[in-house]
């Protein structure tokens, strides 16, 4: 791409076009990966919570591996590629309401997420504390209904924001207008 700094020239429309359409395909593909990919940790979180024993630990353990290569990763990659994908886009990133909905229930998620990953770590290590002498500690399975909880939740807010991004319903945010008494004055 070319450095409007160092030319002079602005990048051609051409460039602009590719960059977007790059963008934006990095964004849908990081958006449905990671509905995708809640998808699979609520499933395994959900037979986790039905089993006992080497099953449920190689369910615990799986979840925490999905959390920590594919979920978090998608998470961040789809935040960052929204934006870009929003700024090079005739849409803009503060012009339609429905743009602004969309970051923010991203954002929301993406901390909520990111506040679940103690629980969901300390639950991939609950098999590892189960073989310890001593009593087994039950508080990491009591958070089992808590992640299903939020990992049903945070499914329902990815699906509202893929619905805002297909449907992509009217409200544009009206810009600032400098009042009539300033228009006059000059």
């Amino acid at each position: 791409m070319t450095d409007v700094g160092t030319t002079g020239v602005a990048p051609s429309r051409p460039l602009r076009r590719v960059a977007r359409k790059t963008a934006l395909t990095a964004h849908v593909l990081c958006s449905v990966g990671w509905v995708g990919a809640v998808g699979a940790f609520l499933s395994l979180v959900v037979v986790a919570s039905t089993t006992i024993g080497a099953r449920r630990a190689a369910l615990l353990v799986a979840a925490v591996v999905v959390t920590q290569a594919v979920i978090v990763p998608l998470a961040l990659a789809s935040t960052v590629s929204g934006v870009l994908s929003s700024l090079l886009s005739p849409w803009g990133l503060v012009r339609h309401y429905w743009v602004l909905a969309k970051l923010a229930l991203t954002v929301v998620a993406t901390v909520v997420l990111l506040l679940q990953l103690r629980p969901i770590l300390e639950l991939g290590a609950q098999p590892v504390l189960d073989q310890a002498p001593g009593p087994s500690p039950t508080a990491t399975v009591s958070t089992l209904p808590s992640l299903l909880v939020h990992a049903g939740g945070g499914l329902v807010v990815l699906v509202v924001i893929t619905i805002l991004g297909l449907w992509k319903p009217r409200g544009q945010i009206r810009p600032h207008r400098p009042s009539r008494s300033t228009q006059t004055a000059r």
